[in-house]
């Protein structure tokens, strides 16, 4: 998991997160305050019996942003799977998880995982527990799959010189 806080944002705890309120939700735009999604993640989670191992989470200056990495206890041969998340209740972005055994979240807007089981804007008709639950049947649908990839890339490993001959001719050709 890669939590890249640099460009105003901050790095702060679980519990710092219950301190930053939303903003007043308006007829269209309805923030989620971000201890409210992390709590409801946490949760979701937990409901299939999926421990988080390492969280970390950032904010920006003004407390509008939230950036964060959760490790998950599932892992494979030599792996962890993570999750990265993204809120914004500014309108600046849409909630967003992606999933992988590489997840990059940086406040620089970079966001990238194997798979993005939840991206959603913050509207009147949004249920955050429906978005989660749906996004977390599917990361786990696809925990096999990025497994099995692995797996693959694992055996079919390149010698020194084939590595050399595929690097010369990309090259060349």
């Amino acid at each position: 998991m890669t939590l890249m806080a640099h460009t105003g944002t901050e790095l702060i705890t679980r519990e710092q997160l219950a301190e930053i309120l939303p903003p007043e939700s308006t007829d269209t735009h309805k923030p989620i305050a971000h201890i409210t999604l992390v709590n409801s993640l946490l949760e979701s989670l937990s409901f299939r019996h999926i421990n988080v191992v390492k969280d970390e989470y950032a904010v920006s200056s003004d407390g509008m942003k939230l950036f964060g990495v959760i490790d998950l206890e599932t892992m494979g041969d030599g792996f962890r799977f993570s999750l990265g998340l993204r809120n914004a209740n500014d309108k600046s972005m849409r909630l967003g998880l992606v999933v992988g055994v590489r997840v990059l979240v940086c406040d620089n807007m970079a966001f990238s995982g194997d798979f993005t089981p939840v991206l959603a804007k913050h509207s009147k008709h949004f249920n955050l527990n429906d978005a989660l639950a749906i996004g977390m049947e599917q990361m786990q649908r696809n925990f096999k799959p990025m497994a099995d990839q692995i797996t693959n890339w694992r055996a079919a490993q390149l010698t020194d010189g084939q590595a050399k001959e595929i690097i010369y001719r990309a090259f060349i050709e």
